[in-house]
């Protein structure tokens, strides 16, 4: 058994690998681009690593593409025979391999749960917390999010394997409650303890965008600019945030610019850089501004991925996408494939059925009346498709904007009374309001 230095116990006999994995580790937590590289080195001296096959299993899934389930499911089948030809492996791979397991069947809160409970006894182990962290956040969990890393925090001290990566999860799950004061302390003291903490700054310009400290926030965000930029595609998202922030102060161009340069540098098919790129410019039309081609860009990778429904929120930006390049055809696809998902069995099934199809209606403009009658069980339920606040504002608004157009006036305030426990009054809900009563 060996002891790594984020404190997990592995049975590999390879030096090298463990080396690798290790810095596959810190790629995880400081959203490296060479995390992947990394794993694959630690696979190569040792392909019976069994917590790297494990973590390569999960790293399929985060990804919720319907063509990356098979390759979660051989990581865990590798893992299982690996263990099997090193007696049973030891506790801490087994308990990873045990969660993906439920993740492979399906259900990531069953996984994060196992993860969690599994190491009840030891809380600051990073990869474990970590991998849950991330899974709760798909799910929209925030307060198991909360629940777990307040947890940590009862055994946290600055002299711990990853203690600022650990502080800069909770830090993001505080803010997430809304409790800001505490979110923003974390998150800088996390970023002071390590600066690769991409995570923790995250946090803090979230707290930076929810109070409405806009110019507060683009400083934030250009500090640390020399840690996220080196960031995988975090840095895109990173970069979303900061254009949040200038499109706050009306500055247009610049939001285009960082769009350009910084947000969709690149035409990938991650569904987060989409996420990204789909409610940036769904807000500038929304306050007029002309995005010219960039909606055609998405074409597609949209069209590519309307019969994908593995996970409801990233269908639900592709049917954004669609709905703007006018791609009525592939429209009517996502909406049907929602629909049929929600007839089956597992987590995202059940979000199809409570939130996804009738938001997904009344983005695509083919909502029933009673579709729009469900306007306020849409907002209280809107945190199950996953993601943060800040990202499922995007829908937020959308939902405001729906009831607008329908004279919904009593929805639409009920709508900006719920939006701002969280957030402060913006110009975008502004500007939906006054279209609405145009």
């Amino acid at each position: 058994m060996r002891l790594d230095a984020y404190n997990l116990s592995t049975s590999t006999v390879s030096a090298q690998a463990e080396r690798a994995f290790e810095e596959a580790v810190h790629g995880l937590a400081a959203h490296r681009a060479n995390t992947g590289i990394a794993l694959q080195a630690a696979l190569a001296a040792d392909p019976d690593h069994v917590a790297g096959l494990a973590l390569k299993g999960f790293a399929n899934l985060i990804l919720a593409r319907s063509e990356l389930i098979a390759p979660a499911a051989e990581a865990l089948a590798s893992a299982r025979r690996a263990m099997a030809r090193r007696d049973g492996g030891t506790r801490d791979e087994q308990i990873l391999v045990h969660a993906l397991e439920a993740a492979v069947d399906g259900s990531f809160a069953t996984a994060a749960q196992r993860l969690d409970d599994g190491f009840s006894e030891r809380p600051a182990t990073f990869l474990p917390f970590k991998i849950s962290h991330a899974l709760r956040f798909m799910l929209g969990d925030a307060s198991g999010m909360l629940a777990m890393s307040t947890r940590v925090m009862g055994d946290w001290s600055e002299d711990l394997p990853a203690a600022g990566f650990l502080l800069g999860c909770h830090a993001f799950a505080l803010e997430e409650h809304g409790f800001y004061d505490s979110a923003e302390v974390a998150g800088q003291l996390a970023v002071r303890l390590q600066p690769d903490d991409a995570w923790g700054l995250h946090a803090v310009s979230h707290v930076y965008e929810m109070r409405g400290k806009t110019s507060e926030g683009i400083a934030w965000l250009e500090d640390g600019r020399k840690s996220w930029s080196r960031c995988n595609n975090f840095s895109f998202h990173m970069a979303w945030h900061l254009a949040l922030l200038h499109l706050e102060t009306g500055a247009h161009e610049q939001v285009l610019k960082i769009y350009d340069e910084e947000v969709r540098p690149q035409q990938t098919d991650d569904f987060r850089d989409m996420a990204n790129a789909v409610s940036l410019l769904w807000r500038l039309n929304q306050t007029g501004v002309d995005v010219g081609s960039r909606w055609a860009d998405m074409a597609e990778i949209a069209l590519k991925r309307r019969h994908d429904t593995t996970l409801v929120f990233a269908s639900l930006h592709t049917l954004a996408a669609l709905v703007a390049i006018g791609e009525h055809s592939a429209v009517r696809d996502i909406v049907s494939g929602l629909e049929r998902k929600a007839t089956g069995d597992g987590e995202q099934a059940k979000v199809a059925a409570d939130v996804g199809v009738p938001l997904a209606r009344i983005i695509a403009g083919l909502s029933t009346a009673a579709d729009r009658r469900m306007l306020d069980r849409i907002v209280v339920d809107l945190p199950t498709i996953g993601g943060s606040n800040a990202q499922r504002d995007f829908f937020m608004l959308a939902v405001a904007k729906a009831a607008g157009n329908s004279g919904d006036s009593a929805g639409l305030s009920r709508i900006r009374n719920v939006r701002s426990r969280l957030r402060a009054e913006d110009r975008l809900l502004g500007s939906i309001e006054m279209r609405a009563a145009l």
